[in-house]
């Protein structure tokens, strides 16, 4: 938590928090299975151990609440006093607020499938939409199912009961709406009940200042962690009175003071999506001006294209030159830590030891401090990545771009 400030039109005082508001489950305490792809030790409480004691981020959403078997936890997690749902909405965790969600498939006929994230203020809420939800999906248990009735009347039903929805990572070819579904986002939703876009680990904010219909909305940058590692690997720095869902809700919409201050994201060149792959001949393409042209790759000829979230935006933009509004946070480019050439396990441990927490390395450890625990050069490094300086190789076709220097 970062100094407060005064809120001069209302005489309150805002506060600034970090906040990783998309974080899977792998699976329940008793196994179940939510998302397949994730850890099996992401279960409703590690994520909350990790977040608030290893992290030190203090608003997190985890978005596979609407599973029975997660609720199951959340119940028991409740019920044994290890956590408290409080006044706003939201489950509180010693000093991390968990808020409960869901990432859904949504997909109309002749076009691509996307994910939205739906955030809900309490648990009776999201259990009351699972009810609905199981109508419709296949396997409600499982993490971002499809769900069989339009975008618009799911929409509906998330406004309906007081929820938040999200367009999530939309711009990465899987399941992005930009990305897969759409050029324009007015085609799926309506635009009015957007609450923020997550621009996804391949995108930064100028990138999305091509596209004109997204100057109205806040922008988050979130981890998508599908380990208790990832967790805030993209976080945001929010201004609110306390983490709360309504204070997210006014964040959100840059209501009473509240809003997103910060993005900390990856440079978008390491997200696994940022440049146009080639799946004939395995190549990032990432040389040209005009590679969001090609239908064939340069190299060998395939048209295994898959096409990167910089060479889609470049297909679908309405500006030539992006327009950043002024009201819009700073983007800070930041390498997580588990990236830094060097940084090891022990080196980690000693971090942990000295500062305590992952967000206190990155945000207010000095270069002289972290050298004094863990060496010039890893303090260095560690310095860089804050200021996201160090050297990187693009990514691309699902791999993660990499870190030099």
């Amino acid at each position: 938590m970062l100094q407060p400030e005064k809120n001069m039109s209302t005489g309150e005082e805002l506060q600034s928090y970090y906040c990783d508001m998309h974080i899977h489950i792998g699976r329940t305490s008793s196994g179940q299975a939510v998302k397949i792809s994730a850890s099996n030790n992401l279960t409703f409480e590690n994520i909350a151990v990790e977040a608030s004691e290893r992290k030190g981020i203090q608003m997190i959403g985890i978005i596979d609440c609407h599973s029975p078997s997660v609720q199951q936890d959340i119940l028991q997690c409740l019920d044994s006093g290890v956590m408290q749902e409080i006044d706003g909405g939201g489950i509180a965790y010693q000093d991390t607020v968990i808020l409960l969600g869901s990432e859904i498939e949504i997909r109309e006929s002749g076009r691509g499938a996307a994910h939205v994230l739906a955030y809900f203020p309490d648990l009776n809420t999201i259990q009351e939409f699972s009810v609905w939800m199981a109508k419709y999906m296949k396997n409600v248990q499982l993490s971002s199912q499809r769900i069989y009735v339009s975008p618009r009347e799911l929409h509906q039903e998330i406004l309906d009961r007081g929820g938040l929805l999200i367009p999530a990572h939309v711009f990465t070819p899987h399941k992005g709406l930009y990305g897969s579904m759409a050029d324009r986002m007015s085609e799926v939703l309506d635009l009015n009940g957007i609450a923020g876009i997550e621009l996804g680990l391949s995108a930064d904010s100028s990138m999305a200042g091509r596209i004109s219909e997204l100057d109205a909305y806040s922008f988050l940058t979130n981890s998508d962690a599908h380990s208790l590692g990832k967790i805030g690997r993209e976080y945001n720095r929010i201004d609110m009175a306390k983490p709360s869902f309504t204070e997210f809700r006014q964040a959100l919409g840059t209501s009473n003071g509240r809003r997103i201050s910060a993005n900390y994201g990856l440079n978008p060149r390491l997200g696994k999506y940022h440049r146009t792959y080639c799946g004939g001949c395995d190549s990032i393409l990432e040389e040209g001006s005009d590679i969001h042209e090609l239908v064939r790759c340069p190299y060998c000829g395939s048209t295994k294209l898959v096409q990167g979230v910089f060479d889609r935006i470049l297909n679908i933009a309405d500006r030539k030159e992006p327009m950043v509004p002024q009201s819009r946070p700073a983007y800070h480019y930041q390498v997580p830590l588990e990236f830094i050439p060097g940084l090891g396990k022990s080196s980690m441990s000693k971090l942990l030891g000295a500062f305590g927490t992952e967000m206190h390395i990155l945000h207010q450890a000095t270069e002289a401090e972290l050298a004094a625990v863990a060496g010039e050069g890893l303090a260095a490094s560690i310095v860089m990545a804050r200021n996201g300086t160090l050297s990187l190789s693009d990514g691309g076709g699902g791999s993660y771009g990499k870190v030099l220097r």
